[in-house]
């Protein structure tokens, strides 16, 4: 994910953790893919941008945390993303099959897993493997 945008980074996870983009597409019907996402470290951040952490809301004056996005890990600002577009049903299920590393090592060379480009994602002809 080498010089991607947050959001479209996000958009792109989404679609493939429900399987959106498979033919057979059914909303009741779980055709989702796992997903190992590979130099999270080199995503493109809005320095200016700010996350609200919201800790204990029944204590006054105390719940809430501003921190800039840029100084959090990288691998949290994703999951934040992408928890943020899917529902809550949606969420503990699907969060399972995403796995963020900030470099090219991981612990899934085993699976084979398909190589993706997501600079050109919904024009490109290896998406055609997932289906």
């Amino acid at each position: 994910c080498k010089d991607q945008k947050l959001g479209r980074l996000a958009t792109i996870l989404v679609a493939l953790l429900r399987g959106k983009v498979k033919p057979h597409y059914h909303p009741s019907i779980d055709t989702g893919d796992y997903i190992i996402l590979l130099n999270a470290d080199s995503i493109i951040l809005n320095p200016e941008a700010k996350q609200y952490i919201v800790s204990n809301p029944g204590r006054p004056g105390h719940s809430l945390r501003i921190k800039s996005v840029s100084d959090c890990l990288p691998k949290f600002v994703i999951q934040r993303a992408v928890k943020g577009m899917l529902s809550e049903t949606e969420t503990k299920r699907l969060m399972r099959r995403l796995r963020i590393y900030n470099d090219n090592n991981h612990d899934h060379k085993a699976q084979n897993p398909i190589e993706i480009d997501l600079s050109n994602f919904y024009s490109n002809p290896s998406l055609k493997q997932l289906s």
